[in-house]
């Protein structure tokens, strides 16, 4: 016996009093709403008192807590990862100017390389002063020693000096410098008996 579309409906609702019938597989999807509709009220309620996106005492409260519990755990690896990370920072200052790390705080400011190169110069100097076999090559080496010295110095105190001037100025000071360090670096080099190559 076939029952009419009314009598179906009819015992459908006697087997689930109150009950609502979903479809399989939107329960997922009806928390989702549910959970979207919540933080809606909410957002809403702060927009309301004019809370919404500032910092309240309630927030800084609960920030407070959280980094009470958080910062003791935290702090020793952040201190640890700024300490490696500074390490890495001065191993690599100290390699792309070509000095011992120990003695990068020599070298400072915007002519540190000019510095680090007049410091090095200024030691070969005084290694050629000591290769010099012959009397007679040591008193060229010396004269050649003493006089480039003296220029050193005064390339010293340029870019000293250019370190208070404005952007433009201090580096062309700097590429004289530079060229003028190139210049008694190839010397040096002729002099220790290294064939310059040319390019």
């Amino acid at each position: 016996m076939e029952l009419l579309e009314g009598e179906v409906s009819a015992a459908v609702r006697k087997r689930t009093p109150g009950r609502k019938i979903r479809k399989k597989g939107t329960t997922g999807s009806y928390k989702a709403v549910k959970q979207a509709k919540k933080a809606d009220k909410k957002a809403a309620k702060a927009i309301k008192k004019g809370e919404h996106g500032r910092i309240t005492p309630g927030n800084a409260k609960k920030i407070i807590g959280v980094a009470k519990v958080v910062g003791p755990v935290i702090a020793p690896f952040a201190l640890h990862a700024v300490s490696v990370a500074r390490e890495r920072y001065e191993r690599m200052r100290a390699r792309r100017l070509g000095v011992p790390v120990d003695e990068l705080g020599s070298f400072t400011g915007r002519g540190a390389a000019l510095h680090a190169r007049i410091a090095s110069d200024a030691g070969a100097l005084g290694e050629l002063r000591e290769q010099s076999a012959s009397t007679e090559e040591a008193v060229v080496a010396e004269r050649y020693a003493e006089r480039t010295a003296k220029r050193l110095e005064q390339l010293t105190s340029a870019v000293r000096a250019a370190e208070r001037m404005p952007a433009q100025r201090r580096r062309s000071a700097h590429r004289a410098v530079d060229a003028e360090l190139g210049q008694i670096e190839d010397d040096l080099l002729t002099r220790f008996g290294v064939a310059r190559s040319r390019r």
